[in-house]
């Protein structure tokens, strides 16, 4: 098994016209996918994200501070999951209760690295 991230990209305003019960429906469709993944064995961990927050820049010295919602679409949450390969972590992502509760929902699947390797071309000395 291969461990992957699994973030979940949607609209900032997505859910504020949900109904009490239409969030706890939604609450409830999170928990039995989490349930489902943890049965399984592909779940690592999950969380959702505040949707306020900062983003940093710069380096020693000289750092500056932005708001961190700066266009519409913000990572609402995450979900570290195992899965066998790329194929496999898709098919998971596609059971995420966020495409069926709002149409602007997108989950960015990504393989995380476990052992040390290059990643950027190394310059011959």
């Amino acid at each position: 098994m291969k461990e992957f991230m699994l973030l979940i990209h949607n609209d900032a305003n997505s859910k504020l016209t949900f109904t009490p019960e239409r969030e706890k429906e939604f609450l409830n469709a999170c928990r039995v996918y989490i349930d489902t993944l943890k049965k399984s064995g592909n779940l690592v961990s999950a969380q959702p994200l505040v949707r306020e927050g900062v983003m940093i820049s710069g380096s020693e010295g000289h750092w500056e501070k932005a708001p961190y919602r700066e266009s519409k679409e913000v990572i609402v949450g995450y979900y570290h999951i195992m899965a066998s390969d790329l194929d496999h972590a898709i098919s998971i992502a596609k059971d995420n209760p966020e495409f069926e509760y709002t149409s602007t929902a997108r989950i960015e699947v990504r393989p995380i690295k476990v052992k040390e390797e290059v990643t950027a071309y190394v310059y011959p000395k």
